[in-house]
């Protein structure tokens, strides 16, 4: 019988996790190697350059680019608050002379002699990252960050919106298969990490905003409520830096779509325990897998799980599969037919396909690399 491998997404109970905490650009480390750290540590910092205002003064002053300096009441490198005069007009006559406030706070980067304009940079923007889990730095990388690692509940979600968030995970469904309600979501999950079922709609999602909760994990949403939650159309880029007031991972794809039992019943088993969670997403290349990762609180490396063969299991007929790429994508299906021949695919290049009959019914031939395998 044909047979095939595809990759799976990793759900270990207990492995070893290292993290990079990295700056946007180079500033200061502020942890060695073998300090212990907590999530909400800061491990590194540095200072973004404050935003440009430009004005031109010889336009709004009426006078010629040569002669500025002689107008301006700051030079280069002079600090200036809100409201501070800038540049003002010569006249005899107080009332009619033009001054020229500043805008913003900042430094006077530039006068130009040539063009007229005054180029002012506003003070550095503070960069901060932080640990984002709890761990050992187990390396330094001079001027940039650090890498963490730590013993820790790990699984990957198939899709996610929102940055990094972190707090404790409460259940407020009662099976893998069960709808997240806006009346399962009150006060008390205020903070947390919030486990919900198959599905999550956009009332209960707007609920649990209001609530002030900080992520949901749950097995599917829809398209439909991911675009009035987002208000436009995703496409495919990247995710991760959404503003919506929450993190959220699905598990499973979009529909309404039981949880993974394994998936489940490895959060249940960590219920309680605060979870740092990404939604972080991009399905190109180069892939980036939402996660939902739980410490455990003494880092001892014995009991691990080796969740390695996940990464290659056997595709067979009859294997239950996830659609990880457009125009399926989160589709679920089973796998009817793995030709042997290439065949070509609507790049014009000739790829190994399977055919995959899906839970609506429909059958489609796609490429084998646009598919994972659901295991349980």
């Amino acid at each position: 019988m044909a047979q095939a491998y595809a990759p799976g997404l990793r759900v270990a109970k207990k492995t070893v996790i290292r993290k990079e905490r990295i700056l946007p650009l180079k500033g200061e480390v502020v942890k060695k190697k073998g300090d212990k750290i907590s999530k909400d540590d800061i491990v590194a910092k540095t200072s973004l350059p404050g935003n440009v205002t430009t004005i031109n003064v010889v336009n709004i002053l009426g006078i010629q680019p040569g002669d500025i300096r002689q107008f301006m009441s700051k030079k280069e490198g002079d600090s200036f608050s809100k409201g501070d005069v800038l540049a003002e007009s010569k006249s005899f006559i107080k009332f009619l002379r033009t001054k020229i406030e500043a805008p913003v706070e900042g430094v006077v980067e530039s006068i130009s002699e040539v063009t007229g304009q005054v180029m002012l940079r506003e003070p550095p923007i503070p960069v901060e990252v932080q640990g984002y889990i709890d761990g050992e730095v187990v390396e330094v990388i001079p001027s940039e960050g650090i890498v963490v690692e730590t013993v820790a509940t790990f699984i990957q979600g198939i899709f996610g919106i929102g940055g990094e968030t972190w707090g404790p995970l409460k259940f407020a469904i009662n099976s893998s298969a069960d709808v997240l309600e806006p009346n399962m979501i009150n006060e008390s999950h205020r903070g947390t990490i919030l486990v919900g079922g198959a599905f999550a709609g956009h009332e209960a999602i707007q609920k649990a905003i209001k609530m002030g909760v900080k992520g949901i994990i749950v097995g599917g949403i829809s398209s439909h409520d991911l675009k009035k939650i987002l208000g436009y159309d995703l496409g495919v880029a990247i995710t991760g830096t959404e503003q919506i007031g929450l993190t959220i991972v699905l598990t499973e794809g979009f529909g309404k779509i039981a949880m993974a039992d394994r998936t489940y019943k490895t959060l249940k088993e960590r219920e309680g325990e605060v979870a740092s969670i990404s939604g972080a997403t991009q399905i190109r290349a180069g892939v980036i897998r939402p996660e939902i990762i739980v410490s455990y609180k003494e880092s001892v490396k014995t009991n691990l799980t080796d969740d390695r063969e996940q990464a290659a299991l056997v595709l067979d007929i009859g294997s239950q599969i996830r659609a990880i790429r457009p125009p399926f994508f989160g589709k679920l299906g089973i796998v009817t037919a793995l030709p042997h021949e290439l065949q070509k695919i609507d790049s014009e290049t000739k790829a190994r396909v399977l055919e995959v009959k899906f839970s609506d019914g429909k059958v489609v031939t796609i490429p084998r690399a646009n598919v994972e395998i659901i295991a349980e």
